[in-house]
């Protein structure tokens, strides 16, 4: 009887595992709306959403220097950094601001729709280029 009830567990858990899986996103796919992210628009806009959401861990000046950043399990990103920016691209920002990075204090950010998700790209990309 135990190893029904194993079998059963263990084929329910792969049919979860199997279905988040089918449900992952293919952020390669994910068309980035460059026109709309060099704009200084959504940067306007991508500040103001990353201070109001993000400077409280990554800092008001983007550098990692957050208030929140002690007892953060890693460092927040520095945004300022040219290494930062040599490693990262659109997709993978987005990617991190849907999903979160596992293995890090860095969340989801489920309640930004894509629109302020692109802004807030707009801006940290912006930063790494041209500084706060």
């Amino acid at each position: 009887m135990k190893a029904i009830g194993a079998l059963i567990m263990s084929l329910a858990l792969w049919a979860c595992n199997a279905r988040s899986d089918a449900m992952a996103v293919d952020y390669s796919k994910i068309e980035v709306p460059v026109d709309r992210i060099a704009s200084d628009e959504a940067r306007d806009r991508g500040r103001a959403l990353f201070r109001a959401k993000c400077a409280l861990c990554h800092g008001v000046r983007a550098n990692g220097h957050g208030a929140r950043r002690q007892g953060l399990s890693g460092q927040p990103a520095n945004f300022q950094s040219r290494e930062w920016r040599a490693n990262t691209g659109p997709r993978r920002i987005y990617r991190v601001l849907s999903e979160g990075k596992r293995g890090t204090s860095m969340p989801a950010w489920p309640t930004l729709s894509d629109e302020e998700k692109w802004e807030v790209v707009a801006y940290v990309l912006g930063v790494s280029e041209d500084g706060p």
